[in-house]
Formats: structure tokens, sequence, C-alpha cells
């Protein structure tokens, strides 16, 4: 009977070991959540946004970091009843489960720094450019840790990056390129994400979506995904519309020749028709002149610029423009010409003449 009593004091020492550390992991999550509860609600009385930030970023990770130091707890408790191998790798996975999880609340804080810097009216391109790069230290930091970890000699990883390195960048080469290109574009910024771009040099035109380590997203205009290779964008020129002051009117129009003498009435009100227009900026260059004899018309034509640059209302603007040169041209006396031949007979056939004028 000895024994059994010996065997009951023992379970009875481990189960009581047991709801010890379980009632204590509980404890320690319940207070943390009461905790957290209180924090948000002062961090939501103040000013500033950035303690709301790091709470909403780290809460869940918390929990998380609770619950895996309890359940490792738990298992470094019950290991007596399991092999030795079992025993020595509880302490392994506890520090695994730690970094990761530590790495994790740093990728959540990452996020919401980035969401907030974009809300508050920073540059897109460049908050994504600080957000990658904090993230790939992150990683890298996290990583190596976890090799030493698993046994895995990070001098020797070191030792083999200076000879592979050679090896890898000639084998990747393009990869480099496009992720020395995406560096050329955040360095000098020719666009930004939300621009609209294209290139005279290759069948680019859209607004930028995304800029990657690799490709940049541009959403053409009718809405399919355009994926072009950073390293592109150093070997072609890029117009970056998005930036313009102004948009442009430069028309020509062409009147008839039997309307030369109102030709400079015409040029004179459709010139102070632009200096009234409201929507005409007369800080940039105006030009209403002759242009050329044309074979069926005299041309004038108009330089202006818009002060918008929506693309709608520029049309819009436009519109209203050759509308009130149209009637310009009316109330002169003229009219516009379109394409005509005149043809002048020397002689007319003895049946014909007197019955057939000559013919326009």
């Amino acid at each position: 009977m000895e024994w059994w009593n010996d065997l009951i004091s023992q379970n009875y020492d481990w189960f009581w070991d047991v709801s010890i550390a379980l009632g204590m992991t509980l404890i320690a999550g319940a207070v943390w959540r009461f905790t957290r509860k209180r924090l948000v609600r002062l961090a939501q009385a103040t000013q500033n946004r950035w303690d709301d930030i790091v709470l909403e970023a780290i809460g869940v990770p918390i929990s998380w970091i609770i619950f895996t130091i309890g359940a490792t707890w738990v298992a470094d408790i019950t290991a007596g009843h399991f092999s030795s191998e079992i025993i020595s790798s509880i302490p392994v996975v506890r520090q695994l489960s730690l970094i990761i999880l530590t790495a994790w609340a740093l990728w959540r804080l990452i996020n919401r720094v980035e969401e907030r810097q974009i809300v508050s009216g920073i540059d897109p391109t460049t908050v994504q450019l600080v957000g990658k790069v904090a993230k790939l230290s992150v990683t890298i930091l996290i990583i190596l840790p976890i090799f030493q970890l698993l046994g895995i000699s990070i001098s020797g990883i070191l030792a083999f990056g200076g000879v592979g390195g050679l090896i890898v960048g000639m084998a990747a080469k393009d990869l480099l390129a496009n992720f020395f290109g995406s560096l050329i574009v955040y360095l000098d910024r020719p666009f930004k994400v939300g621009d609209w771009v294209r290139s005279p040099d290759r069948s680019i035109e859209g607004t930028v979506e995304n800029i990657g380590f690799r490709v940049t997203r541009i959403r053409t205009f009718d809405k399919r995904p355009l994926y072009v290779p950073n390293s592109v964008f150093t070997s072609i020129s890029v117009e970056n519309p998005s930036r313009m002051t102004n948009r442009r009117i430069y028309e020509t129009i062409g009147i008839r020749y039997q309307d030369s003498r109102h030709l400079p009435a015409i040029m004179e009100g459709v010139r102070a028709m632009l200096l009234e227009h409201p929507e005409i900026d007369t800080n940039q260059t105006l030009i209403v002149n002759f242009n050329s004899f044309a074979e069926s018309s005299l041309d004038f034509f108009i330089y202006t610029f818009t002060k918008t640059t929506d693309w709608v209302k520029f049309h819009e603007i436009k519109q209203d423009v050759l509308l009130k040169v149209l009637n310009i041209i009316h109330e002169k006396g003229g009219d516009c010409a379109f394409p005509t031949r005149t043809l002048h007979l020397d002689s007319v056939p003895p049946q014909l003449a007197g019955t057939v004028p000559a013919q326009r």
C-alpha cells in the first residue's frame, strides 16, 4: 500500500502545480484585459494619437504572449511524464514563440503607423518606403535569433553571403536591377502613389497604385492593371501630368476667304473674350494670331491656359470657349470654312454657252 500512497501523492502534487500554473495564467490574462481597457480609455481621452496606435498594435500579441508563457509552464510541469527530448525542446519552443509574437507585434505597429501617416497627409510613397525598410529590418533581426536557437551557425551564413553574394547577384541581376530601380524612384520621386503618369517611349499611361521593390502597379484608364518592372524607369522618359500647373487650349480655326475683311474684328473679339473668361489664366501666355493662308480658309490660332488641371472640368471650359468663338465669328458677319475647290473654265462648248455658269 505504500507505493500506492506515493503514486497518489505524486499525482496530487502534479495536479496542484498544474492548477496553480493555469490559475496564474488565467489571472494574468484577466489582469491584462482589464488593464488594456483602462489604458484604451485613458489614451482616447488624450490629444496624442500615438498611444492609441501602440495599444492597438500590441494588445492582441501580449495576450498571446501570456497564453504562450502559461502553456509552456504547464508543459514544464508535466514534462516528467514524457521523454527527455520533449523536456529539452520546451524552452526552445517557448523562446521561438516569444520571438515570433514579438515580431508580429512590431509588424502590427509598423502597419498602424503607416496608416496613421498616410491619413495625416504625408506622402504615401515615402511612408511605404520607410515601412518596407522597417519590416525588412524586423524580419532580418528576427530570423538571426531563430537560426541561433535552431543550432544554425550565423557566422557560417554570413561567410557564405560573401562568396554566394556574387553568384546570387549574377543569377538575379534582373531582380537586383528592379530593386535598385525602385530605390531610384523613391529617391528621385518622379511620381508617387496616386499620380497620373505616361511615357512617350513605352505604352505606359495610367494612375500609380503601388510602388513595390520589384514592380510598380499602374491602373490604366480602361481599368486594367499594368505591372511595370522598376528597372524600366531608369531607361525611359516619364511624364507626370498630375504635377501640371495649367491645362492648355491650342486650337486652329479657319474662316472663309470671303470673310477676310472680318478677320481682324473676329480675332480681337476672341482675344477680349479670353481675357474676360473667369476660367482662363491670364497670367500665362495668351495668343490669338492670324496663322496661315490655307487652301480653303484663313487660319488663326488660339493659345491659352485654363486655371484648372482637372480633366473633366478642362473639357467643359474648352467647350465653352470654342462655342463662344463660334458665336463671335457669326456676330462679326463671318463663318467657318470647309474644304472647297473652285473650277474656272476658259472656254465653254457652244451648246452650253449662256446656260452653264462657272462651276464652284
